[in-house]
């Protein structure tokens, strides 16, 4: 069996020369300080192919039953979650196999950018880099937009709204996007191109130009201080360092093996005790309450846009993107030569440093995202027992008012509910009664966090209503009082 598997071999080798092709690819040298303990710096984009291999098996398999419709899209990814065999765990694998590609890719690019490896002759291995960094967070955006929730479909409103932003040619990029005047089936379907035919198509193809400039331009070394990039001599040193280095196809692809081994374990695990992403709900346009969030590579921009003034925020969502992927292509051209060891590059350590602080600051805060009211607050926490114990009748009435006029999607109560208005445990030392009513029946003026419901709420629920937030403030505690000399108070909604 082993020579007629062996004569089978020499037969396909024989008319594809694979092995006068693959090998030398395999055995390319590299730096022997590659092979030491420095090594592992280097082992971050072998896991990002490893996981964009998984993507593209799982997609597949997705792909064979996903349907691609606005009217069966969302069933078939309850068959696939509920019926299907193993269909949740296809769904999971896929999306954290491509979580984790972001997470590697970024990692590879900071590991790269911190050892100078970007400096002579690897300029164009960095740009082709950043693009397919580009092209990774597209797989994800298009991603989120095929689970066909209320997440997606008012995700894509937005992305809409930005796109029409556009000078000049907005509507027709809308219209390009969405496929008609309303989000529907025709968007679905070119979202659905996007993100299995054209995204993936550039991705393959950069990559293969990267996998090719890797060969052709090397592998750099681990830094070392003093050692630094001078285009006039750097070839023929690298020369000298390949001469006593070694093949790839050796400790350095071990190293590589081993740890895209432990990332696909850590990434199956995650799948199998987690579960699939979604969907959560059908995506249901009358859905005024719905609170869509982007996926979390984009929850810093969400962040970003929402903390800032609304007069920038054209300026966030078209020209602040383009200047950070322009400064990162421009990389490699301001700064190609010069020391490539972290500690004589202290500007560049700190640039990292603060620019992933503000990612993880505003990340943060768009998880949180405390200006958005949490549209099941109140139907899971019940108004603690606490500060009803010794309510009356008309106050045990206004905390069902509280309860079902959904006040606690805004408003905490005892750390408890919303954020994006003020935690209302106190609230009865700090308002009283008519200033209370006039904050519920007209709002913040100017148009601020808090909408007016005097046209959503009768008299006597806005009476019970405001006698239980009377009613909140600390045993012995009398109420607010109208200041000296301020307005008389009235009573009227």
């Amino acid at each position: 069996m082993t020579g007629w598997l062996k004569s089978l071999g020499r037969w396909f080798d024989s008319r594809l020369h694979a092995r006068e092709t693959l090998l030398p690819m395999l055995a390319h040298p590299v730096p022997r300080t590659i092979a030491g303990p420095l090594g592992w710096w280097y082992v971050f984009g072998s896991a990002a192919l490893t996981l964009l291999l998984i993507q593209i098996l799982t997609g597949i398999g997705l792909a064979l039953i996903y349907v691609p419709a606005a009217d069966k899209a969302y069933d078939s990814l309850l068959y696939l979650n509920y019926q299907h065999p193993l269909g949740w765990f296809l769904r999971a694998l896929h999306y954290y196999a491509g979580s984790g590609m972001v997470v590697m890719v970024l990692v590879h690019m900071t590991q790269v950018f911190l050892h100078g490896a970007y400096k002579y002759p690897r300029e164009l291995t960095w740009v082709v880099g950043v693009l397919l960094l580009v092209c990774t967070l597209g797989m994800f955006f298009t991603g989120q937009i095929m689970r066909w929730d209320p997440d997606a479909y008012w995700g894509l409103a937005v992305g809409g709204s930005m796109a029409g932003r556009v000078p000049v040619v907005g509507p027709q990029v809308v219209h390009a996007v969405l496929g008609g005047p309303v989000i529907g089936g025709n968007a679905l379907s070119r979202f659905f191109a996007l993100h299995v035919f054209i995204i993936p198509g550039a991705l393959l193809a950069l990559l293969a130009v990267h996998l090719w400039l890797v060969l052709k331009c090397g592998i750099s070394a681990p830094p070392l201080p003093g050692e630094t990039v001078d285009p006039r001599t750097y070839d023929a040193e690298y020369e000298k360092q390949l001469k006593t280095g070694i093949p790839f196809m050796g400790e350095a692809m071990l190293k590589d093996a081993l740890f895209s081994a432990l990332v696909v374990i850590v990434v199956v695990a995650i799948a199998l005790v987690v579960g699939p992403k979604g969907p959560t709900g059908p995506p249901d346009p009358t859905l005024s309450g719905a609170n869509p969030r982007p996926e979390w590579p984009f929850l810093w921009l969400f962040a970003l846009l929402s903390l800032s003034p609304p007069g920038a925020e054209t300026f966030i969502i078209l020209v602040f993107p383009v200047i950070l992927v322009v400064a990162l292509l421009l990389v490699p051209f301001v700064s190609n030569r010069g020391e490539r060891a972290p500690s004589r590059r202290p500007v560049a350590v700190l640039g990292v440093v603060v620019i992933y602080t503000l990612l993880g600051i505003l990340t943060y805060e768009g998880a949180a995202s405390p200006w958005s009211p949490e549209m099941t607050a109140w139907s899971g926490d019940a108004v603690p027992e606490s500060m009803v114990k010794r309510s009356r009748p008309n106050e045990l009435m206004g905390a069902v008012v509280f309860q079902n006029k959904n006040c606690r999607n805004c408003h905490a109560l005892d750390g408890v509910g919303g954020r994006r208005g003020p935690d209302l445990t106190s609230v009865g030392i700090r308002l009283t009664h008519g200033q209370l009513i006039d904050q519920i029946s007209n709002g913040t003026p100017g148009g601020g966090n808090m909408p007016a419901y005097g046209r959503q709420i009768s008299p006597a629920e806005m009476t019970t209503l405001v006698d239980f937030l009377v009613s909140l403030r600390p045993a012995g505690q009398p109420p607010a009082r109208v200041a000296v000399g301020s307005a008389p108070e009235t009573n009227k909604p």
